[in-house]
């Protein structure tokens, strides 16, 4: 068994480009915590990704189910189909393949945990 406190977890830059939320013009950034570091499951992947205000992911697929649990702040997780605004303790399903991107919202910070599983991969634009 191993349980993390989420402030002890080490902050480091995202990978991939952050995207401005509409209605937002400052800078964006995101940052992630690895929960689950790579090779301590062989099922999956869990971290955390804090998004800046306007901050969000961009379009974007992956080859698994992705899970999102939002922590912190108010965001929007959005599909070409619809877009949904998702707040603390929400949990979102995004089907594999589905093209989408989630982030926060022009006015606010989000955080959300993500989980996919281990050795897939994300595919953007």
């Amino acid at each position: 068994m191993k349980v993390v406190t989420l402030r002890d977890i080490p902050t480091v830059p995202a990978e991939g480009a952050a995207e401005r939320t509409e209605g937002w013009t400052g800078p964006v950034f995101r940052t992630r915590q690895t929960i689950v570091q790579p090779g301590e499951s062989s099922n999956f992947n869990c971290s955390v990704v804090n998004f800046s205000q306007g901050c969000n992911t961009g379009w974007h697929t992956h080859d698994c189910d992705q899970m999102l649990i939002v922590t912190s702040g108010s965001g929007i997780a959005a599909t070409e189909h619809e877009q949904r605004e998702i707040n603390v303790g929400d949990v979102v399903q995004i089907k594999a393949g589905e093209r989408h991107w989630h982030g926060a919202k022009a006015d606010t910070t989000m955080g959300h945990i993500t989980i996919t599983l281990v050795g897939s991969q994300a595919t953007w634009g």
